[in-house]
């Protein structure tokens, strides 16, 4: 029986599924956002669309990503760990098999699988997926940033594909990217209710990614909560998060931390500087980095505000009722890589702003990131960043709403991954996973639905896996190990200390191994090796 058949009978035969017919899918994907950004994981952050998906749906609290845009977007977008579909590093081609930079052939996508089974297919926003692009692996209208990261406030940026065809145009400065991926994605399905056919939407905001950017009055908004600075931000999100059932009691709050020094950032010359309590900084770079965050906090709620234009347009046409809609985050809050931030382009340099020059911060023109003390606060409680196979890089939040056929609310700890998506989406639409593409064999999919986990029933123990610049973690029930770089093995227990602050490898050194040649066997079947650069 074909991927997701099955469960998709089981879910009519349950009068789960609607009977208006199959459903609409909405898959939302956030850029960089940390795990406790959102109101409804903990934040203060502005974001009531989100958070009132999240009360009609369900929050998972261990959903695990890639640590990185480029092998999350892959892996999500086929269903496949990254390396197994060419993209285990970036969209560079490296000329070995796991680090291609692109989809490969032998690698069906969301649309290829929904297609045949008569979805009209769109996507708007950030692909970072190089060449075939998202027309030609089977999207049928898109509009976005085509590479990893530019200005939100350039149209030029911006692509319409297929060429020649309609799109919206901006006067000057009436262009921001959150607001344009958001009006096409509305024409967009404008388009898609004259066909008569459900209709699945990618709708991948580059928000709130570097450099930083967003409208001026927004960010003046923020400016007294972060100036509080993010020792207090922290201890406030974890004591909402205890409240709310995010985190578990047990879970202590993880040190403040540093980026670790590793191969990968010492070459590039990242140094890794613990990150100094708020107090200890003078005024001046206090409020730099007040700005900083207030700049990205302001990116999450237009983002938030965008969905909710979303929400209303489904309202508006009926379809609310019957679309599935699936939120994330590509990976975990970027620290890249002091916790200063950078300025001008994407590496060290640090600019410390004052006085009028804070009023230009996140304006045309402007380039910021907002470093690792503002990242170790948006992913509390839990350990290092982006990049890392920590929980700090590699855990989302995850929010999925069906009204018509979930009725389960609520929170679930259980684990997942992102290569679920694709499977979960075709079981929802009933659509059959392909045995090949153009005449070549396609890989099966590594992941699994999760319309079982939505109603609450019970699923499968599973072991995950993950490789990005040499970090390297297997997820195995409750028990993680996981390594910084090339560096030695640590091991944790998911369920008693989720935040990564007890290292138990000396304790069960029989497990460690027992994972550790696990790791190397998945590692040589997805092609992690050869890997660029090994020594």
């Amino acid at each position: 029986m074909p991927l997701g058949r099955r469960n998709f009978l089981q879910s009519l035969a349950a009068g789960l599924a609607p009977a208006a017919g199959r459903p609409n899918l909405l898959l939302i994907l956030a850029d960089d956002m940390g795990f406790s950004d959102l109101g409804c994981y903990g934040g203060e952050i502005r974001t009531p669309n989100l958070d009132k998906l999240a009360a009609r749906g369900v929050r998972f609290t261990s959903m695990q990503n890639c640590a990185r845009c480029c092998p999350s977007r892959a892996s999500l977008m086929t269903g496949q760990y990254p390396h197994r579909a060419g993209v285990g590093l970036m969209d560079g081609d490296r000329k070995l098999p796991g680090y291609r930079g692109h989809l490969q052939p032998d690698c069906a996508t969301i649309p290829e699988v929904l297609k045949p089974a008569g979805y009209t297919t769109l996507m708007t926003g950030k692909w970072h997926l190089s060449k075939p692009g998202p027309t030609e692996r089977g999207f049928d209208e898109y509009y976005g940033l085509f590479h990893g990261f530019d200005s939100h406030w350039d149209e030029s940026k911006y692509t319409r594909l297929p060429a020649g065809r309609a799109k919206r145009s901006y006067g000057p400065g009436k262009f921001y990217s959150a607001d344009a991926i958001t009006d096409h994605a509305l024409d967009f399905l404008a388009g898609a209710r004259g066909q008569a056919k459900p209709w699945f939407l990618y709708l991948a905001y580059n928000s709130p990614h570097f450099p930083l950017h967003a409208p001026k009055e927004l960010i003046d908004s923020y400016m007294e909560t972060y100036r509080q600075g993010w020792d207090e931000i922290r201890a406030a999100r974890y004591e909402r998060q205890k409240r709310m059932g995010i985190v578990d009691r047990r879970w202590a709050l993880s040190p403040r931390g540093h980026v670790p020094a590793t191969r990968f950032t010492t070459m590039n010359g990242w140094a890794g500087t613990p990150i100094p309590a708020w107090k200890e900084l003078d005024a001046d770079r206090r409020e730099d980095l007040a700005r900083r965050m207030a700049i990205f906090a302001a990116m999450v709620e237009r983002m938030d505000t965008n969905i909710g234009r979303v929400f209303a347009d489904l309202d508006k046409s009926g379809e609310a009722d019957n679309t599935l809609v699936l939120f994330l985050s590509d990976n975990g809050a970027c620290a890249e890589w002091d916790p200063r931030g950078f300025d001008g382009r994407s590496g060290p340099e640090n600019v410390l702003h004052r006085g009028a020059d804070l009023e230009k911060m996140g304006q045309p023109g402007s380039y910021h990131s907002y470093g690792t003390g503002w990242a170790n606060a948006c992913n509390t409680p839990l350990s290092l960043y982006k990049h890392y196979g920590h929980e700090g890089g590699t855990s989302t939040p995850f929010i999925a709403s069906w009204p018509q056929g979930v009725k389960r609310r609520g929170i679930d700890r259980r684990p997942a991954h992102i290569f679920d998506i694709l499977p979960t989406l075709a079981d929802a639409g009933g659509a059959s996973y392909p045995k090949e593409r153009g005449g070549e064999a396609i890989a099966p999919a590594e992941g699994i639905s999760l319309l079982p986990a939505f109603r609450g029933e019970k699923t499968p123990a599973r072991t995950f896996f993950l490789e990005h610049e040499e970090n390297r973690a297997v997820r195995q029930g409750k028990w993680k190990a996981v390594t910084v770089g090339s560096g030695e093995w640590a091991l944790y227990d998911e369920e008693a200390d989720r935040t990564e602050t007890r290292d138990l490898a000396a304790r069960e050194p029989a497990r460690v191994k027992a994972m550790a040649a696990q790791w190397e066997e998945w590692a040589q079947r997805v092609h992690v090796f050869p890997r660029p650069g090994a020594r």
